[in-house]
């Protein structure tokens, strides 16, 4: 058994999984046909593993908090994406930015609840994100960022 103390936190949409783009934006998928995962992800948090790192999907799904998607469909949607990939763990914020959460990206609450959970040094791990908000999540919990 691996022992990790540190970790890669993953933004989902737009770095593991595809998102739903319409008139250039880019969104979260609504529908479970409209999720789908990049091929290679799989390989690459993998990859991730072996090398010690725990990974860890962080993720902002506002749409649940607006009605726009049940947590049904979100669930089927983390279930699928725990089965295609060898992905630790998964922590979702379901709040919309008016609701003034803890765990809302740009806020850290979401890796500092894994570090907990899971023990893990912070300082030794990266938060991974498509977004200026998982950059500044990284930056606020004291991990190494990569922007793509």
């Amino acid at each position: 058994m691996v022992n990790y103390n540190r970790a890669v936190f993953l933004d989902r949409d737009g770095v593991i999984v595809k998102s739903f783009v319409k008139n250039g934006k880019a969104y979260a998928p609504k529908r479970f046909k409209d999720f789908k995962i990049y091929k290679n992800s799989k390989n690459c948090i993998k990859k991730l593993n072996l090398l010690g790192f725990k990974t860890i999907v962080v993720t902002n799904q506002p749409d649940v908090g607006r009605k726009l998607i049940s947590k049904n469909t979100l669930n089927k949607m983390h279930v699928s994406l725990k089965k295609k990939t060898d992905v630790n763990k998964i922590y979702t914020c379901i709040h919309t930015p008016e609701q003034k959460c803890k765990c809302r990206k740009p806020l850290p609450g979401m890796l500092l609840e894994a570090a907990k959970a899971y023990k893990i040094n912070l300082k030794k791990s990266y938060m991974i994100g498509d977004r200026l908000m998982d950059i500044l999540c990284g930056n606020k919990a004291g991990c190494k960022t990569i922007f793509i």
